[in-house]
């Protein structure tokens, strides 16, 4: 993907929003092989575009970019103020049994596993507070695997992927978290930021953008 190939979603003078594809990563890496990212691809076309939240190098979906450093810290705040609300799409293994379209809560501590970094583990006495939403949508009984709407209250690094994990529902595809079926179900990452919505940071108004799971 060159810069004219970026998905851009929505653009004015103070806020981008774009479609992240699945494999690349959101900012630099550490080593010459990791700087090809969102981030300074978009920095090709838009040089004031400057990060405030990360998507996973598996994950696809929305993401918001800031113009200028004002309109950055006024999302930053706004991201640590928990007043965007983002929705996920995910297929995972096995079938979850809630009926479909109730939210269920997920409130388990997550905390790094540094002996196995970038790995996040559940830690009940020194783990972050980590909340997740989620609820089916859909069912499929003859690959045991469901279809999963997911909303993060807190937005702690892979939570989705670890609260699935540690309820033996975990994302197909997933090379950290998955067990050896659900990395073979599928040949990426099935986690799609499919929803973001918040207050324009210059103009007041509530933006709201989808994007519908590739998958």
């Amino acid at each position: 993907m060159q810069p004219a190939d970026l998905c851009v979603l929505y653009e004015d003078a103070d806020l981008l929003v774009l479609d992240k594809p699945a494999g690349l990563l959101s900012v630099p890496g550490r080593g010459e092989d990791k700087q090809d990212c969102l981030s300074q691809r978009v920095q090709l076309r838009y040089p004031d575009a400057l990060i405030v939240h990360r998507l996973d190098m598996a994950t696809s979906g929305l993401m918001v970019l800031a113009r200028g450093l004002m309109n950055q810290r006024s999302m930053n705040e706004a991201f640590s103020n928990r007043s965007v609300h983002k929705r996920y799409t995910a297929v995972v293994d096995g079938v979850a049994q809630p009926v479909i379209g109730t939210w269920q809560t997920i409130d388990l501590p997550i905390i790094v596993d540094w002996p196995n970094r970038p790995r996040r583990i559940i830690d009940p006495h020194n783990g972050k507070p980590s909340l997740t939403n989620w609820r089916v949508l859909s069912r499929d009984e003859a690959q045991q695997t469901t279809r999963l709407e997911l909303e993060p209250v807190t937005g702690r690094s892979h939570q989705l992927r670890v609260h699935l994990q540690a309820i033996g529902h975990p994302i197909l595809g997933d090379a950290l978290y998955g067990s050896t079926r659900a990395q073979g179900l599928a040949n990426r990452l099935l986690l799609h930021a499919c929803a973001i919505e918040f207050k324009h940071p210059v103009k007041g108004h509530t933006l709201r953008l989808e994007s519908a799971a590739p998958f």
